[in-house]
């Protein structure tokens, strides 16, 4: 699958010292330091392609995009990967309601995706992979897992239907749930059913098993036949959803990856879920160095998200003329970690910014901008700490435009910070 084209990048001076980048792992709480001098290995999931990107989204993949524009600057060769659950229960679902083939459906919204990333100057990944396209390779992990008992078959569900889905044995996994320290299993359960789990399947060894492989049903329920695949010995059907992105990181970077990110809301199931399944495929023990976890963007009172429809989308916005550098900037003022409300005052604050900053390298001449440089490097090797960041950058543009004598001026600074902001900001001024 094609990704985005690539913002252009400037090159900075060289740092004086080896630089460290590190991450907060969700599981431990701990800073962890990610990536080195042979390569930064990052996996985030990426979208079910029923819908356009909000702005929710777009938080996650520009928080991302800071570890990917850090670790480059930091001399780091980088592999990424990213997924596209282009099929999918609520792609059928949303196809099923708008009278579509869902393969149009995904492929255009993918599309859309496609343009808002390149908007908001997101490095793509290196590797953009869609769930279709693995599903061969799918099929044979879930087979080997089978003849080595980390798998089994269940019988027809409630509806008489599913006979011989595939569920992953976690109980061959003693460390399921430590990657992403979620060990409550009551809440577990809860989370599972409301994150598409199926704790009530009959015939499942343990309620929290996840499914692996779907076989083929006559229809979906909807009326419309389910998309199924050839998967050899295991009948026609298609994967579950976890082990859709195990497969990929394996396939992609290898384990272990330094780290595997996505929303607050992927934590549990999925990523502790796909980590199980990557240390099963892989023979790893510890398969992800950091699971690191990008706060949910609320709206009116509630988490932005499809279902509730309470949603600022990024195509939007570009529509109504905004400049999608100060949406970016708007997603930049929060940390990735911390949930937050969007208000339109975020976008107001982060228009008057891009302006203050435009308007300052603007200027022939600026302070001197080597401490720009520094300070804009270390808030981002401190867990990508991006308002810090901001707070340099500030800094410099209000001594710029406050005016200083010109023999203390430096007519390289304007310059310099205008790389430093589109290097490891992604900001175009």
């Amino acid at each position: 699958m094609l990704s985005w084209s690539s913002p252009s990048r400037p090159t900075l001076p060289a740092p004086g010292h080896p630089r460290t980048i590190e991450v907060r792992d969700s599981a431990s709480g701990e800073l962890r330091a990610v990536g080195d001098e042979n390569r930064g290995a990052l996996y985030v999931c990426g979208i079910t392609p029923y819908d356009a990107t909000h702005l929710g989204h777009a938080a996650t993949y520009v928080a991302f995009d800071l570890l990917v524009r850090a670790w480059l600057d930091a001399g780091i060769p980088v592999a990424y990967a990213q997924n596209v659950t282009d099929v999918d229960d609520p792609l059928l679902e949303r196809a099923a309601e708008l009278g579509e083939d869902w393969r149009h459906l995904a492929e255009r919204e993918t599309d859309l995706f496609r343009s808002d990333m390149t908007a908001l100057r997101v490095v793509p990944p290196t590797s953009y992979v869609g769930a279709v396209e693995t599903i061969p390779d799918v099929a044979r992990i879930v087979e080997r897992l089978l003849a080595e008992g980390r798998a089994y078959r269940v019988g027809p569900d409630a509806d008489g239907r599913g006979d011989g889905d595939v569920y992953a044995d976690l109980s061959t996994d003693p460390r399921i749930g430590t990657d992403t320290a979620d060990l409550d299993r009551e809440a577990n359960l809860v989370r599972f059913a409301e994150m598409g789990g199926d704790p009530d399947r009959l015939g499942k060894r343990d309620a929290l098993d996840p499914l692996l492989w779907r076989v083929e049903r006559e229809h979906d329920g909807v009326g419309q036949q389910e998309p199924s695949w050839d998967g050899g010995e295991l009948g026609r059907g298609r994967p579950g959803w976890h082990i859709e992105c195990a497969v990929i990181a394996a396939r992609e970077l290898g384990a272990p990856i330094d780290v595997q990110g996505g929303g607050a809301d992927l934590r549990y199931p999925h990523h502790a879920m796909s980590a199980s399944h990557l240390r099963a495929i892989s023979g790893v023990h510890r398969p992800v160095g950091a699971h690191v976890h990008a706060g949910l963007v609320g709206y009116d009172g509630h988490k932005m998200s499809k279902s509730r429809g309470n949603l600022v989308l990024v195509s939007r916005l570009r529509e109504e003329g905004v400049d999608p550098m100060a949406v970016r900037l708007a997603l930049l003022g929060h940390h990735y970690a911390t949930p937050w409300e969007y208000t339109d005052a975020d976008l107001a604050a982060a228009t008057d910014r891009l302006a203050r900053w435009r308007a300052a390298v603007a200027q022939p001449a600026g302070p001197d901008a080597a401490d720009v440089l520094d300070g804009v490097r270390a808030a981002l090797a401190a867990d990508l700490d991006a308002p810090r960041a901001l707070a340099v950058v500030d800094a410099w543009a209000e001594r710029a435009l406050a005016g200083e004598p010109t023999d203390e001026l430096d007519a390289a600074a304007p310059a310099l910070v205008r790389d430093v902001v589109d290097a490891l900001l992604g900001v175009e001024l």
